[in-house]
């Protein structure tokens, strides 16, 4: 007798005992009419398209965020920090701050290095000393530099330069003078009281410590104690102690001796004339060209940068 058939995966609404002998049994009937199952939401979360879509959306967002964060490379913002290392670089120098027309002339210094830095690095010339900012600006200007032609000159032309810019070849008056330091209150009343002491015959050093000057060129006197000084100083009677103020206050000097100006030779001179002419000329042909190139900018100050003391609304929108 064969073994009967029996399926593997019986109905579930047949019990075994109501299975008979060689019976096999019947196949559960498929509802042909019944609708196909809705996707559900975790079966949409594991498909891989969903996954580049949502991916390459969440890329172009912050590709978005960033591209409006990005500054506009042609617009160059003297900011509240470089105003700040403009104006403490010329008070390190000068020990003071600088007027209206010197801080003018430092933001076009300031604004010159910016466009060659970034006309280098357009120019790719920081390749290989990346963030070196001063040689980024040095490969700059060489580039701006090999432009530079220098013309010739003539005599008669040259001989007329150095006439307008006597004043750098001139030897100028050199002077010899004493100064009596007082220690501690130095006004009026007291220099002029210790003066009268010095002239009547006291001691130099019986209050003060004595500072002795030789051959001081005038425009260092001007630059160091004010042009009211140095022409009361020059005309004051040698050997004779006198109350000068001076930018720090009232002094007790005496002048000993002056050194008269001498005026320049040009046949003498006519060498290092020639050499300080073509530098001028470089450098004008070079300014000229960095100012052409700052034509592509806009420049804008923050208010605290402003030049000439303007408002925060008259900086956004200062163009050089």
């Amino acid at each position: 007798m064969s073994t009967p058939l029996v399926d593997a995966y019986p109905s579930p609404s047949l019990s075994p005992t109501e299975l008979g002998a060689g019976t096999r049994p019947r196949a559960p009937a498929l509802n042909v009419g019944e609708p196909p199952r809705a996707p559900r939401l975790r079966d949409w979360l594991r498909e891989p398209l969903l996954h580049f879509v949502a991916l390459g959306g969440i890329l172009f967002a912050f590709d978005h965020v960033l591209v409006s964060r990005t500054d506009d490379p042609r617009t160059i913002v003297v900011t509240r920090e470089a105003e700040r290392d403009i104006v403490g670089t010329f008070e390190a120098a000068r020990g003071r701050k600088p007027n209206t027309e010197e801080l003018d002339a430092l933001h076009r210094v300031w604004l010159d290095n910016e466009v060659l830095y970034r006309e280098g690095l357009g120019l790719g010339v920081d390749k290989g000393d990346p963030a070196i900012r001063e040689r980024v600006i040095f490969k700059a200007l060489s580039v701006v530099d090999s432009g530079v032609k220098i013309p010739g000159i003539e005599d008669p032309a040259l001989r007329a330069w150095f006439e307008e810019h006597r004043d750098k070849y001139d030897e100028p008056a050199r002077y010899d003078f004493e100064e009596a330091a007082l220690s501690g209150e130095s006004s009026e009343a007291t220099v002029r009281e210790f003066v009268k002491a010095l002239n009547e015959g006291a001691p130099g050093d019986a209050k003060a410590g004595l500072r002795v000057f030789k051959a001081r060129p005038r425009p260092s006197l001007v630059d160091s104690y004010g042009a009211a000084f140095t022409k009361a100083l020059a005309v004051s009677p040698p050997g004779v102690w006198q109350a000068f103020q001076t930018r720090e206050g009232w002094r007790a000097m005496r002048l000993n001796a002056v050194i008269a100006a001498r005026p320049a030779d040009f046949a003498t001179l006519r060498g290092v004339i020639l050499h300080d002419w073509r530098d001028a000329i470089a450098s004008e042909q070079r300014s000229a060209a960095v100012r052409a190139l700052t034509k592509k900018y806009s420049v804008k100050f923050e208010a605290a940068a402003a030049p000439g003391g303007k408002s925060a609304s008259e900086a956004k929108g200062t163009e050089q």
